[in-house]
């Protein structure tokens, strides 16, 4: 098993089989995810975390507000 969800996964996952809906499916349900040339890149842990009900944290950056 991979870090990462295969397309099987992802599709099962979010119910779509377009890249771009499963993309908007993981957006609306705040599960942190990349798109790269065309592919949907969802790690486990996020998943796992979001079907336990814990709040994932996607970051686009460093948190300039936890330097003091």
């Amino acid at each position: 098993m991979t870090e990462y969800l295969n397309g099987t996964e992802l599709h099962q996952l979010t119910g779509y089989a377009r890249k771009s809906q499963q993309s908007e499916w993981l957006k609306a349900h705040s599960i942190p995810h990349r798109v790269d040339n065309g592919r949907v890149i969802v790690s486990r842990v996020h998943v796992q975390a979001w079907l336990e009900g814990k709040h994932t944290i996607s970051s686009n950056g460093p948190n300039w507000g936890k330097i003091a």
